[in-house]
């Protein structure tokens, strides 16, 4: 396991900057254990719903975390907005950093992750299997 502490900037896309992440760190498999920061924009796809839900202002991120294969990141974040109601969801592209946002990402060197399409579920899910080597 290895651990990375990583601050993004403002502007960056969330999502598009946690899986650019496994990348450049040569991994197969990682988690974002735990994120906070802040938001202008979030992009949230609720329990059920089919698209994500776009929320703007000064959005502070309370919680963070998910996988990340090189299918892409599965994450969920929970956010608040300047009036203390508090959303949650599937984070989808397109949540753009206000100020800061601090991760700690875990690569996982011996495992490599996919999603791979379950026909129990009709999703593609996260499936694990060991690195070679």
């Amino acid at each position: 396991m290895q651990i990375h502490p990583v601050r993004l900037s403002p502007g960056d896309d969330l999502r598009v900057a946690v899986e650019g992440l496994l990348s450049q760190h040569a991994s197969h498999a990682a988690f974002v254990v735990q994120g906070v920061g802040s938001l202008s924009v979030a992009q949230l796809r609720f329990a059920g719903a089919e698209t994500p839900t776009e929320l703007r202002g000064d959005l502070e991120i309370l919680t963070l975390t998910g996988s990340v294969s090189p299918d892409g990141a599965h994450l969920h974040m929970s956010v608040s907005d300047a009036q203390g109601s508090v959303f949650g969801g599937h984070v989808a592209r397109g949540c753009t950093v206000r100020t800061t946002a601090e991760l700690l990402l875990v690569l996982l060197p011996g495992h490599r992750f996919s999603r791979e399409l379950d026909a129990s579920t009709g999703y593609a899910e996260l499936q694990i299997r060991n690195a070679p080597g």
